[in-house]
């Protein structure tokens, strides 16, 4: 540092290494324009606090007192201090740097260029814990530890998701790794553990190292997506705190019940790009036409109806998981039965995903929609339940094709089976609908989806179903239902 301009730098460095400028930097100090956060460090900001200072800084603050120390332990997962600590490697000495708001936390070892090297990343003046260490030194335990690692639960399943994301090979790549660098760290105990981790999760060893549900569930050979669970509980916490209206169901029996078919199996298929005139729609599902050169388009809308129509398809729904899985199973079979190479009624065996949303992986399916369920199964709401349920198979996405088709059926199924009102998605709220949907599976954000389908299904109970089918039609033209031109249509109410 040559000289101190007028325009101070927010952190200042008082380095023996240039005797001038430390002693101009002691001197602004004197006077009063710098602070001292360190020996050797300053502030020339006089009014922030100097914790939120040091935090700022802290990499530069850290690589100039301790250069070339491992960022550590618990630290190396975060990449920063937690709750005012970082955790260095570095020396021969066990000792604590107090820095206002931040404790380094300084462990004895070896740093980078251990033979054979951990392979540490650069990070400034400071290294970087290569995975195959961290996961090491996370696994320490003893007096004093606790703090400074993360628990194992963490560990199990940071090593899921390696498994469930890179496959087998990648962690039995990171186990090979850890294996040739832990006699150099000191580290034998802890790739024991990892070892033992490792070989639970893959299946070759007993499953009572583990403690984590996830990492349990994986070796239980029940998999699940952990990061769908958190938009799951995201979802079941609105719906379990909201009060959803109980709307009878409007079309019970006769023909208000084949007319509410009718157009609910119409409208979810047009909303998928299975679009037939209402017309074409009448004569497949009513008069047994199959429309020329459509015939799996045709069957599509045939099957919906069915399922809206016949039990237990329409409204007896499945009291426990496995019943659930099987039963989701059915109701794709009866949509789909025409597309024999999209293997209706059978889990996906490869990965879908639509638009930049990549849905659960085929090896993950079972175990999602278990967990699902018990979400499901806990709310008490019969609309609440209805959402969570149609949401999930969503979200899950299961099969090949048909996924939304099945979820709306799953859906209005829990209504029928309380004699509530099902809900229709007319084409000119296929975005009212298909939004939130996003909104949800992307932020978290459930208050769209709910007061998008409580109002479709206040609008779909307002219709008189009673009516022959030509009149309901053209109560739904007025309301706007079947327009595709979103912008300047909304659906209205009768």
């Amino acid at each position: 540092m040559a000289q101190i301009p007028d325009t101070l730098p927010e952190l200042l460095i008082a380095d023996n290494a240039d005797p001038t400028a430390a002693r101009r930097i002691r001197r602004l100090a004197a006077t009063g324009r710098l602070r001292k956060l360190y020996a050797g460090l300053y502030t020339s900001n006089l009014d922030s606090p100097l914790e939120a200072i040091v935090l700022r800084h802290w990499r530069t603050i850290v690589g100039h007192l301790l250069p070339g120390g491992v960022i550590s332990h618990r630290s190396a997962f975060d990449g920063k201090p937690h709750a005012g600590s970082l955790v260095i490697t570095r020396g021969r000495t066990r000792r604590d740097l107090e820095l206002p708001g931040l404790t380094v936390q300084v462990v004895p070892g070896p740093g980078p260029h251990a033979k054979p090297p951990a392979n540490d990343s650069r990070y400034g003046a400071l290294y970087l814990a290569s995975d195959p260490r961290r996961y090491l030194e996370n696994l320490t335990r003893g007096r004093g530890w606790p703090g400074r690692v993360l628990p194992q639960e963490a560990i199990e399943e940071s090593l899921d998701r390696i498994l469930m994301i890179g496959g087998e090979h990648r962690l039995n790549q990171l186990r090979d790794q850890a294996r040739a660098i832990a006699p150099a760290l000191g580290y034998p105990t802890q790739f024991k553990r990892l070892d033992g981790l490792v070989g639970a999760l893959l299946g070759t060893q007993a499953i009572k190292k583990l403690t984590a549900r996830q990492a349990l569930a994986r070796a239980a050979g029940r998999p699940y997506d952990p990061s769908r669970l958190e938009i799951f509980d995201a979802l079941f916490a609105t719906l379990n705190a909201a009060v959803l209206p109980d709307i009878p169901d409007p079309a019970p029996s006769g023909r208000a019940r084949e007319n509410f078919a009718f157009f609910e199996a119409y409208f979810s298929n047009y909303i998928e790009g299975t679009t037939f005139t209402v017309d074409e729609a009448e004569n497949i599902v009513f008069h047994g036409q199959i429309i020329e050169n459509r015939s799996e388009d045709s069957h599509d809308v045939l099957g919906t109806f069915n399922a809206a129509m016949t039990s237990p398809w329409r409204d007896q729904p499945p009291r426990t998981v496995e019943d659930f899985l099987f039963w989701l199973r059915g109701i794709n079979a009866l949509v789909m039965q025409a597309r024999p190479d999209k293997r209706p009624g059978e889990w996906k065996h490869k990965p879908n995903q639509a638009g930049n949303t990549l849905f659960v992986a085929p090896e993950l399916v079972a175990g999602t929609l278990r967990e699902g369920f018990e979400r499901i199964q806990a709310l008490a709401q019969p609309l609440a339940r209805a959402m969570m349920a149609m949401f999930v198979v969503a979200e899950v996405h299961p099969f090949m094709d048909g996924n939304e088709r099945t979820a709306r059926l799953v859906m209005n199924c829990l209504l029928s089976s309380q004699r509530l009102s099902r809900i229709i998605i007319p084409t000119v709220s296929r975005e009212d609908y298909l939004l939130p949907l996003k909104a949800l599976s992307h932020n978290a954000d459930s208050a769209p989806l709910l007061a998008s389908l409580t109002r479709i299904q206040r609008w779909s109970a307002a219709v008189d179903y009673e009516r022959p089918r030509s009149q309901v039609r053209e109560i739904m033209t007025r309301c706007n239902a079947f327009h595709e031109d979103l912008r300047h249509y909304q659906l209205v109410f009768p």
